[in-house]
């Protein structure tokens, strides 16, 4: 049985995978493709990390998995309401995003 520092380093490999998903192939070295490799790895890893805290807290009777998801749906959907108000004009919704007139004037200077 590997070590947790052994299986990260395993799982933290397919970083590279979904770079090249996301960008296409790049070599090491390419500035773009290398910050998609470390944030892919980072949210890898964290989401490693959230899996084996919450299944912990759970055995351990800290909270239950439905207590856990009613709390995860209420925290999710403050995130939501929290990007919809940074980013006026745009909400999400179970078939996509909505962007109105208000969102489209200021993304306009938005890079392509």
């Amino acid at each position: 049985m590997p070590t947790a520092s052994q299986a990260l380093n395993r799982l933290a490999k397919w970083r590279s995978i979904f770079a090249g998903w996301q960008l296409g192939t790049r070599m090491k070295g390419d500035a773009e493709s290398d910050a998609v490799r470390d944030h892919r790895e980072l949210t890898i890893l964290l989401r490693a990390e959230v899996n084996a805290i919450t299944s912990l807290l759970i055995r351990k009777g800290v909270f239950t998995a439905v207590e856990y998801d009613a709390t995860l749906a209420d925290e999710a959907e403050a995130l939501d309401k929290s990007y919809s108000d940074k980013f006026p004009g745009i909400t999400s919704s179970d078939h996509g995003m909505v962007i109105t007139a208000k969102a489209a004037e200021y993304m306009r200077s938005w890079r392509p």
